[in-house]
Formats: C-alpha cells, structure tokens, sequence
C-alpha cells in the first residue's frame, strides 16, 4: 500500500492547489471590502450632497459599504491630491468638481497633481452658474448689465465666493466676450457674498445656481442669466447668458466627476462604469440631483475628452484674466 502514498499526496496538494487558487481568485473580486469616496469639501456643499447621494446608489450597487470621507482644504484640492496617492485598487476615489479636478493647478503652483494623476470613471451631475444683481442695481438682464457696464467702466463689482473658482472664471468670461469691466471681489465663500448682495454693499454676483435660487424666487436676487450654452432644465424661466448676442457661446457651469487614482486596473474600472451608468439611469437619483439643481447627463459622457477640453477653456481665460492664488 505504500506505493499509493505518494499518489495520494500529490493528488491532495493539487487539490488543495485548486481551493486556494479559487479562494484567492474570490478573495480579489472586486469589490470584497468598504469603499471610501473622498470629498474634498466639509458637509453640505454640493459637492457633498452629490457624494452621499452617489456613495449610496454605489453601495446598493456593488454590494460594499462606501464612506464618505470629508477632506477640506484649499478649495478641495487636499482631498484630490489624497486620491492621487491612494494605491489603485478602486478602494479610495474621488467625487470632484471642476474646481479642484481642472482649474486649481492653473492657478496655484502648489498643486502638484495633473489629470494623468487620476483615472476618470465618469461624469455624474452639473449645474449651471447665476449671474445675479442686487435689486438697487437697476438691471433686469445681461443686454442691461452690459449697457450698464459700457457706460461706467470701472464703477461696479461682482463678487464670487474665492479667487480660481469657476465662479471667478465665469465672471471674467463675461467680462472678455462682453468688451466690459468689473472689478472682482473675492469672498471666503458663499455666505458673505450673499450676505453683501442682500445688503446692497455689493451690486453683482456669480453663485451656483443651487445657492441664489432660492433669493431669485423670492425676489431678493435678480438673475441676469445662467452660465451654460442652454438654459437649465431646472429653471427654464430663466435664461441663459448666451442669449444675449455679445455673450453667445458662453458656457460654464459646475460639474461632479468619479475619478479614482491613475493605473487603476481594467476590471476595477469596468466594475466602476458599469455600477455608474446604471445610476445615472436611475429615476430616484435623478431626482435627487434635480432637488439639488443639477442635473444628470442625459447620454454617457467621455470623461477623458472632457477633461481636456474643459481644461483648455479655464485655460484660455485664466490666461486672460491673469488669475493666480
């Protein structure tokens, strides 16, 4: 019987070879632990509303739990730069804005991070910018605030809520395409703009379109026009910038992207982008973002090619407007 035993074991081994290759193969499908979804803005913005909103649709999804993780700092560029150095597992990925994806390292030579630093998994909301003036200003549009601003060159301000925003940039937009100047005021955020605005200490201001809508209905805002090429599904009362001839082909808005780390592996991504378009189909994740004023891409986005051309333009106008932190 001895001459069996080495049969035997070998037969043992190749079986036990067999379990542990397959239970190695199940321990890397991915996902198999929590996913943290790196926000780079304290609670509440919109950033944050739209990745508690994604990271939940994401759990049901995937079948893990995902946590939000809140980094703030440097106008989100703190949490990005976390998610660049993050191992490439699909484990850690960002949920950012046009801000700190695209306009920050134009702007502050600090940032050390570039698009290559990241793998786009795709776009998931935006929402336009408001151009809005205080109701002592005496304007009901853009052709108004454009005569307005031709008359008094150099009179008025409108304030955004930091230097290298897109609040920022679509200002001076308006400025270059309309032949007008403004003087920019920058505020540490949103509340002391509105703050000013309401008190008549500063006569115009540029605000994502979730933060003025709710003065614009109540009459204490008057908008002057949304920032994107159409007008905004969420306000088709409102119209757009870009109606106005001298500002035609204006188009800049606020965006919300899932990147995760550069060199993330193929199947991760795939699982990624499969898990996303199915929510961007979703009724009830649409509505979430609609009650947020942004609103989903009706058809997939390339995020690679987006990217660029998005950065191109803050390019061009940063450039223009010398603008720098």
């Amino acid at each position: 019987m001895h001459h069996f035993r080495p049969l035997f074991s070998c037969v043992t081994l190749a079986l036990c070879g067999l379990a542990w290759s397959a239970g190695a193969a199940l321990a890397d499908v991915y996902p198999s632990k929590p996913i943290t979804l790196v926000v780079g803005y304290p609670p509440g913005g919109s950033t944050d509303l739209t990745g508690r909103a994604l990271g939940l649709e994401l759990s049901q999804r995937l079948g893990v739990p995902v946590v939000i993780e809140n980094v703030g700092g440097a106008g989100g560029a703190i949490g990005a730069q976390k998610v660049a150095n993050a191992a490439p597992d699909g484990y850690t990925l960002l949920v950012g804005a046009n801000n700190e994806v695209a306009i920050s390292r134009l702007v502050n030579p600090s940032v050390r991070y570039d698009l290559k630093d990241f793998t786009p998994i795709g776009l998931v909301a935006s929402q336009p910018l408001v151009l809005v003036a205080s109701p002592t200003a005496g304007v009901k549009n853009a052709n108004d605030l454009l005569a307005l601003l031709k008359k008094n060159p150099g009179k008025f301000s409108y304030g955004s809520s930091g230097v290298g925003t897109s609040l920022h940039l679509a200002g001076e937009m308006v400025k270059q395409q309309g032949g007008v100047f403004m003087t920019h005021v920058p505020y540490r955020g949103v509340a002391p703009l509105t703050n000013d605005l309401l008190g008549g200490n500063i006569e115009f201001g540029m605000f994502v379109l979730s933060s003025a809508l709710p003065y614009i209905r109540n009459g204490k805002m008057v908008a002057l026009g949304t920032t994107e090429a159409k007008r905004s599904a969420i306000t088709p009362d409102l119209p757009a910038l870009g109606e106005s001839p001298a500002l035609k082909g204006l188009d800049i808005g606020v965006w919300f992207a899932l990147l995760g780390p550069a060199r993330l592996p193929e199947p991760v991504q795939v699982s990624l982008k499969k898990a996303l378009a199915d929510i961007l189909q979703s009724p009830d994740f649409r509505k979430k973002m609609e009650a947020s004023s942004s609103v989903v891409p009706a058809v997939p986005v390339d995020l690679d090619r987006f990217l660029v051309s998005e950065t191109a333009k803050y390019q061009k106008i940063v450039q223009f407007a010398n603008i720098k932190e």
